[in-house]
């Protein structure tokens, strides 16, 4: 498709229907910095994706992008089939389930669980007088089982521990069964046991063949759950690598990223990554 802005004639790229991701040399600018990009990356129906890099790499910025919440300063972004700045985003965001440390931050901390969850195929947050069906409770209940909750129904959100708050509002994204799943790091914050059950739950959650396409962001290779597929390694707002999992996921790649030398080791399908010493460089 060829329009005109301004006299000048600009290319626009037709969304391919095999893409609920299709960004093209994406990139957002704020005060004259650059937060990410130019990022070029496309994400399929059945695929696990993480995005990996340090702090300020850009990873947060680009999900915002991807949940249809900021549109890019320049580039293509096409979601679900619809290219962001020519559709109505009230629309395209129920189709996306995102869970984020924003979204937790404005959940009252007397919502009863089961309504939090519920609320999600309205559109609110927090029950005020909306009356729901029987069946939205009993998926409610449902998305809460298969995150190992379920016996959290009836609390309140503000009695939960860290680990049960991540489970609920991922549940919560389930909710309207999305075709793209967004998880802004999820086990940030938690303990060991913590983050073992969450990471084991979304493990799962990703062998189902019927879970939607996924994306999580994370620091720490640590929590990337066995049963993802493909990486997106950022630093800087610039892609270092990206692809399958276990190429991008390297040593080699990680050390870049992080600025530092980084060895890794694979366990039973897990990553563990450590900082190793300088050659030369001993404690006195």
């Amino acid at each position: 498709m060829i329009t005109v802005s301004n006299t000048k004639v600009v290319a626009v790229s037709e969304p391919d229907p095999d893409f609920l991701i299709d960004f093209e040399d994406v990139l957002i600018r704020r005060g004259g910095a650059t937060l990410v990009g130019p990022v070029s990356w496309k994400v399929e129906l059945d695929e696990k994706w993480v995005i990996l890099g340090p702090n300020g790499a850009g990873k947060t910025t680009l999900m915002r992008i991807a949940a249809a919440e900021v549109h890019p300063t320049s580039g293509g972004a096409h979601l679900l089939g619809e290219r962001l700045g020519s559709v109505d985003v009230t629309e395209l965001r129920p189709r996306i389930g995102l869970s984020s440390s924003a979204l937790a931050n404005r959940v009252p901390a007397d919502e009863v669980v089961k309504d939090l969850v519920v609320s999600a195929g309205y559109a609110v947050l927090g029950r005020w007088q909306e009356q729901y069906e029987n069946m939205d409770t009993d998926r409610a209940i449902d998305m809460l089982e298969s995150l190992g909750a379920e016996h959290l129904a009836d609390r309140t959100y503000g009695t939960l521990s860290e680990g049960e708050r991540k489970r609920v509002l991922i549940a919560r994204a389930l909710m309207t069964d999305p075709e793209l799943l967004l998880l802004d790091e999820p086990a940030a914050g938690l303990d060991l046991g913590g983050r073992e059950e969450l990471v084991a739950r979304l493990s799962d959650l990703a062998e189902d063949p019927d879970s939607p396409a996924t994306v999580l962001i994370t620091h720490h290779v640590e929590e990337i759950p066995p049963s993802f597929t493909h990486a997106l390694l950022l630093s800087e707002g610039r892609v270092v690598s990206q692809g399958l999992l276990d190429d991008v996921i390297t040593a080699e790649n990680l050390s870049a990223a992080f600025s530092q030398s980084i060895s890794l080791d694979r366990v039973g399908g897990r990553f563990f990554a450590r900082r190793t010493r300088r050659p030369g460089l001993h404690r006195a």
